[in-house]
Formats: C-alpha cells, structure tokens, sequence
C-alpha cells in the first residue's frame, strides 16, 4: 500500500453499510421538513397564522423542486452525487438558520425555500445514489428503507423538537437541527464512494431518456408525490386533528409520532415483502388502498392509538415498490437525468397538496376533513399506476436515450 493510500480515509464498499450512511444522512430532510408542523403553535402565535399558512409554509419546503429537481439531476451528473448531496446538506443549513431568526412572515418563507432547495438536492441525489448501488439487487427493499428515513426523520423531530422548544426556545432547537446536518456532511465526506461500475458506465456524459420513459416518469412521479401527501397529511394534520377532539397539541404530536415510528418498520418490511415474494404490483395496490381506507377511518374512531397503528402498518407498505418504478425503466447513463424528471412531478405534488388539502380543511371546517381529501388522492393514484404498467412494458435500452449536452 502507497503512503497515499495509506492517508486516504476509509471508504464503504458493501452496499447495506452504504444503504446505512445514506439513510442517516437522508435522515435530515425529514427532521427539517417537520420542523415547521412542529413548531406550529409557536409560529401561529408568533406570525399570527392560519391552518393554511401552516400547510403553505410545509409546502415551501419543496417548491424548489418544480424547477429544481430536474436540473439537480443534471447537475449530479456532471458536479458528482456526493459533491451535490454535500452541497445540498450547507444550503439546508443556511435555511435553519435564517428560517430561526426571520423577523419576518415574507423572510420566513425564504428562508423555508433556501432550505428546501438543500432538501431537493440531496433527496435526488441520495435516490439515485441508492438505485445506482441496488438496481436489480433487493430494490424495492433498499427503497423502502432510503424512503423510511425521511419519516424517521419526522418522527424523531416529532418526539424532539417540540420538547427542545420547550427547554430552550425555538433556537435550541433549531441549532440541533444544524448540529445534525453537520455530522451529516462529515460522514458522507469521510466514507462514501460510488461504486465502481457506474463511474465507468457515466463518465462524462448524461443522457435524455426517450418519450415513453419520460412519460412513464412522469407517471412515477405523481404516484409517488400523491403518496407522500397521504404521509404529510398524517403529520402535519394528525396533531391539529386531534386537537379538535379534545386532546393537547403535546399529547396530538405524541400519538402523531407513534404513527411515524410504526412507518419506519412496515415501510422497509413492505419492500422486503414485495421482493421475497415478487408481488411487487400487488404489495404496491393493495397498500395504496389500504392507506385510502385507513385514512378515512381515522378521524372517525375513538380508539385513536388502535387505528393509528393500523394507519402506520398500511401507510407503510406500497413505499418501496413505489420508489422502485424508476428503475424499470432507466439504465445507468439516464438515471441522474431520468430521477430529476419524475422529482420535478413529485416536488410540484408536495408543494399543492399539503397548501390545497390545508384549504380544504379550512373551508369544511376542521383539519379531519384533510384526511377525507386525501383518502380520495391515494385511490386515485392506482389508475396512474395502472398506465405506467402499461408504458413500462418495453424495457428501455441505451438506443432509446440521446446524450444531453
């Protein structure tokens, strides 16, 4: 070994050991987008604030993402996944800060932006980082645990930040958030490298997948972004609802986070479900369906711990062959490119629908109403599934693609 080599820090080459440091480090987006719903009472009392301002500010965070999400894709491909996920993690952290000390409504809502641009980099990034190391090797079990830690994320600064807030202010709290995103960037600097065979295969170019996969795409990209708001609406909504039935918002945030932490198990046993058993489809429809009739359940039932279990097992499941889809139809050399046009899809979901089923709840008159709204998104995401089924049929090839310059 060369005294290089010798100083050369330590790299991970087994892809479960790379699952686990990505995960950690997706882990903060989850913990920055929570922030918001967590700090609710504080923020509507401080910026005289409405359930639907609530919503928009949770949507800002991925407003970026309809314009960004497709060029990050870009940019990966030729700045490298780690620099951008690097890159991503310091604008995140310039976001917590300016968002903790906004004086104002208007600088609140830039800085929420600034941070969910960092978010949108890194969570592209981290997806196709992810694809790149388990395509065709347990993916929608990788998938669904890389997908499990953003709601880890949630549920961790569910169960945290609304306690910190309390001990030392909302500058506590928002300075653990930031220590968080530092360890972050030192570990993903110090131990992760992409794995051989796609550096080779991408070396210096980036395709533009053809009409079909860009459709299909597309179509990914909807499902996926209607099944996040069906998780936002848990956690973002979940405390305001039971609020409304007469439990404290601390006690709301509780229960909420036991939802979240239920999701972090059955959202990876739903990948490893439909990869042991190669009912991917099924596992993928059934757990749509399940998610729509628990949702609708749930603000109707007085055994609230009971059908919040239930509503964590359901929401869980479809995850990981949902964030699978992808992959089906992208090789290698249009994975960046490809990623960053269904994100574009998923990012202008998120940002409508937590600000529209906020609306909703608004005007019916109280925030169970945003479960009802989006119980009816979730069944409708099976027929979109049905026609990327029907797209992806042809496997694309690298014929199908043409180099972006």
């Amino acid at each position: 070994m060369s005294s290089d080599e010798a100083r050369r820090p330590p790299m991970l080459s087994n892809r479960w050991l790379v699952l686990a440091l990505l995960f950690f480090v997706r882990l903060s987006t989850g913990i920055q987008y929570q922030a918001v719903a967590s700090l609710s009472p504080q923020l509507m009392s401080g910026f005289v604030l409405s359930i639907a301002d609530i919503g928009l500010l949770i949507g800002l965070y991925h407003a970026p993402g309809t314009f960004l999400a497709f060029p990050g894709g870009a940019i990966g491909a030729w700045l490298g996944d780690k620099r951008a996920v690097l890159f991503g993690l310091m604008l995140m952290a310039v976001g917590e800060i300016a968002a903790a000390t906004a004086p104002t409504w208007p600088m609140l809502m830039g800085a929420r932006i600034v941070a969910g641009t960092g978010g949108i980099l890194l969570n592209v990034m981290i997806i196709k980082m992810v694809a790149d190391w388990f395509t065709n090797k347990e993916t929608a079990t990788a998938m669904g645990i890389i997908g499990n830690s953003a709601p880890a994320g949630v549920a961790l600064a569910l169960a945290t930040i609304p306690w910190l807030a309390s001990v030392g202010g909302s500058g506590l709290a928002s300075f653990s958030v930031v220590a968080y995103f530092l360890i972050a960037f030192i570990a993903l600097t110090v131990a992760y490298k992409a794995p051989d065979e796609i550096k080779a295969a991408t070396q210096g170019q980036s395709l533009w997948p053809e009409r079909r996969v860009v459709v299909s795409l597309v179509t990914a990209g909807l499902i996926y972004g209607i099944y996040n708001v069906g998780l936002v609406t848990i956690l973002a909504f979940g405390p305001l609802m039971l609020t409304e039935r007469g439990w404290s918002f601390a006690a709301g945030s509780s229960a909420t986070s036991f939802v979240l932490w239920i999701v972090t198990l059955s959202l990876p046993g739903g990948g490893l479900l439909a990869d042991r058993t190669g009912r991917s489809a099924l596992v993928l429809v059934f757990g749509l369906l399940a998610f729509a009739a628990v949702m609708a359940l749930a603000p109707r039932v007085d055994a609230v711990l009971a059908i919040f279990l239930i509503l964590g097992i359901a929401s869980g499941l479809p995850c990981g062959a949902i964030m699978a889809l992808p992959t089906q139809v992208l090789v290698p050399e249009t994975r960046s490119v490809g990623m960053g046009v269904m994100f574009t899809v998923y990012y202008g979901i998120n940002v409508c629908g937590p600000w529209l089923i906020g609306l909703i709840a608004n005007q019916a008159g109280g925030a169970r109403f945003a479960f009802d709204s989006s119980a009816i998104s979730l069944c409708v995401a099976v027929p979109l599934w049905l026609f990327f089924r029907q797209l992806a049929s042809r496997s694309p090839t690298i014929a199908d693609s043409k180099v972006l310059s």
